[in-house]
């Protein structure tokens, strides 16, 4: 943790959101909430599971976490 007021401590959840709202949702329109918490639900499998990240050697996250095991 770092003194209160300095920014990085949030820095992983506003990398996750960034990623979140330019790879889901600016791409559609939702009509009703239960449309938002599908598509929610869907992006969070995918992000953990297909999504590759190249700091992880080019391996999702749940690969990465399963390979380390």
């Amino acid at each position: 943790m770092s003194r209160k007021g300095n920014c990085w401590d949030n820095a992983c959840m506003e990398n996750f959101f960034s990623h979140f709202k330019t790879e889901c949702f600016y791409l559609y329109s939702f009509r009703t909430a239960d449309e938002v918490k599908d598509a929610v639900n869907r992006y969070i499998r995918f992000y953990n599971h297909q999504r590759f990240q190249k700091k992880l050697n080019n391996l999702s996250p749940y690969q990465y976490r399963t390979q380390a095991a």
